[in-house]
């Protein structure tokens, strides 16, 4: 995280998280666990069934110990030095110096968010080329540091759980099916989908050439114009603000969280947003509820143009996940922590669904605005629906590359575990399942090469399903999603206070009332543009005239503390300014970094 403190290194979050393991893998809790319900199960008193806070705790240490369960020495010390190495090609990784030469042939540094930006903004096809080959590098880089001999040593660890490999095994813990049933459900999104995507790489093709699809040119060529039109109206100063708004518009509670923000990118920073729970939120026996404490991440850079509506995007989306686990209300933390046996899908889920209403026309009617709180006009709205509404199913493919990826790499030979074997398959995968090779190139995934997301990208592609079958269900209920009162209160219900004690699929049953299918999601891709576009104007003008009877000065409640840190500097704290007085300083500092960087 490229932090001052020394006290945070490598090598104590190695032994942290060994000792945290050491403890979920004792065969002694697991066998303790086993004969206190064993021992009521038997005796016949009250205490029998699983709805008692005894027996769901009992159930819940034996699940966690379970995913966690490595019998041998031989499979303890094969995990050990599995993640020695990762931790030692985390911090390689995080110190990679990427960057691109501009247009004036000047090398300019950045992460690889940062380099995706280019991709999309830069109006020079050989700047854009220059970010897209500093993102492949990356491939090279891990697999000539180490991770190839990670894949080994998880293949190797899983074989000797008795698992056919790590992706199975991984699978199986996080999603209680298989890799062979995971399969099943995306080789009939796959095959479903295919032929849109055919269809949308030949209309791409012909609205702006064959150079349209090589990955550097293909997210610019979609939208590479209409982005710097919107700008404006995505000012990252903002961003909070806009999030806290939107999200008390829907009546989300944290319920007396502690949230610390560190969004600004720096050199060394981890190159992924994401959020972690120091502290998961639970209700001890004596009924004293316990808030969760979490920190999350982003690596936004105000200066970039595009940066706005990218931190935006990863702020509703870190900030979903941390409303959802604040929500949770179980009797054990192991409810609401995120690894196994907690779903992908289901933490996933939360967060794609808050973070998908940032592309809704009645959103962007309310929050985005610019500096003079002037809306984002219409047209500029619908110019990015006609940009990408055709190609839409590119984001699909891309995230089921991953996952395809995954599957064959851990499917691999030991033998055949060489670098120009692995980025080869990483090619063929894009041509396979893109049409052509990536503007992300796989290897660049940070997901692959750490062990908490290893193997997990299959969580975003069933959380995508479960997304637009949730938007459907709001729609059909009520009407309308965004500023919903009802959204907040229905989500805390239905999909969070459970936590991990139901399985992702039964939730999603439960409120929508249909098993999952990617149903919804193709409907969506498939929708008439101009159909859309119509909706969309009446949903925008809708919300426009609601502005216009609004209080912007109101109040706003999230129940929950928000730190604003910039690396080890603390910036503002919510609890001695208020939300709204937090953001407004934030904003203040957002602007002071903005204008030094410009000089």
């Amino acid at each position: 995280m490229a932090l001052k403190d020394g006290n945070y290194t490598t090598a104590l979050l190695s032994r942290t998280k060994k000792e945290m393991e050491d403890l979920l893998s004792d065969p002694k809790l697991l066998a303790e666990a086993k004969s206190h319900k064993d021992k009521i199960q038997a005796s016949g008193g009250d205490v029998k069934d699983d709805d008692s806070d005894l027996m769901k705790v009992l159930g819940i240490i034996i699940r966690t110990c379970q995913c966690n369960d490595f019998p041998t020495p031989e499979a303890k010390a094969t995990r050990e030095k599995t993640n020695e190495i990762e931790g030692k090609l985390e911090q390689a990784r995080n110190e990679l110096s990427l960057g691109y030469s501009d247009a004036d042939g000047i090398f300019q540094a950045t992460s690889s968010v940062g380099l995706r930006s280019v991709m999309r903004t830069s109006s020079e096809e050989a700047v854009r080329k220059a970010a897209y080959e500093s993102l492949r590098s990356i491939g090279d880089f891990v697999c000539e540091q180490g991770f190839l001999e990670i894949v080994k040593l998880r293949n190797r660890l899983a074989k000797i759980l008795g698992f056919e490999d790590y992706y199975d095994y991984t699978v199986t813990n996080a999603e209680g099916f298989d890799k062979n049933k995971l399969f099943e459900i995306l080789d009939g999104l796959e095959k479903g989908t295919r032929p849109l995507l055919v269809k949308a790489r030949e209309d791409l093709e012909k609205m702006h050439g064959k150079k349209a699809l090589d990955p550097w040119n293909t997210s610019y060529m979609m939208a590479g114009s209409v982005i710097k039109k919107m700008d404006p109206y995505f000012p990252f100063s903002k961003s909070v603000e806009n999030y806290i708004r939107s999200y008390a518009a829907m009546k989300i509670s944290y319920c007396g969280a502690t949230m610390t923000l560190d969004l600004l990118d720096r050199k060394n920073k981890y190159s992924n947003g994401f959020c972690h729970w120091p502290v998961p939120a639970w209700v001890k026996p004596d009924g004293t509820w316990v808030p969760s404490k979490t920190n999350f991440t982003s690596l936004a850079d105000p200066s970039a143009v595009g940066s706005g509506l990218t931190a935006l995007n990863t702020l509703m989306h870190e900030a979903g996940h941390a409303a959802h686990f604040a929500n949770i209300k179980q009797p054990s933390p192991l409810f609401s922590q995120e690894r196994a046996p907690t779903s992908v899908a289901y933490a996933e889920n939360q967060s794609m669904f808050l973070d998908s209403l940032v592309g809704d026309a009645a959103w962007r009617a309310k929050y985005a605005r610019d500096l003079n709180a002037s809306p984002i006009p219409f047209e500029v709205h619908e110019e990015e629906i006609r940009s990408t509404h055709p190609f839409q199913v590119f984001q699909l493919r891309a995230m089921l590359s991953v996952s395809y990826f995954e599957k064959a790499l851990y499917e691999l030979p030991e033998d055949e575990l060489t670098p120009g074997k692995v980025q080869a398959l990483a090619d063929e995968i894009e041509i396979q399942i893109q049409g052509g090779l990536s503007a992300r190139p796989l290897l660049s995934v940070p997901h692959l090469v750490s062990d908490e997301a290893s193997c997990y990208y299959q969580g975003y592609t069933l959380a995508e399903m479960s997304v637009h079958q949730t938007r459907e269900f709001f729609k059909n209920r009520d009407g309308y999603i965004v500023d919903n009162p009802s959204v907040g209160p229905t989500l805390a219900q239905a999909y969070w206070e459970c936590g991990n004690s139901k399985a992702f699929l039964q939730i999603v049953h439960d409120l929508t009332g249909k098993e999952l299918s990617g149903k919804a999601w193709v409907d969506a891709l498939q929708e008439d543009m101009d159909e859309h576009i119509v909706q969309e104007r009446k949903e925008y003008d809708a919300m426009i005239r609601r502005c216009a009877n609004e209080n912007q000065d109101e109040a706003i409640d999230l129940d929950m503390t928000v730190k604003f840190v910039d690396g080890d500097e603390i910036i503002f704290d919510s609890s001695e300014s208020g939300l709204l007085g937090a953001c407004k300083e934030f904003e203040e500092f957002v602007a002071a970094r903005t204008a030094k960087a410009s000089i």
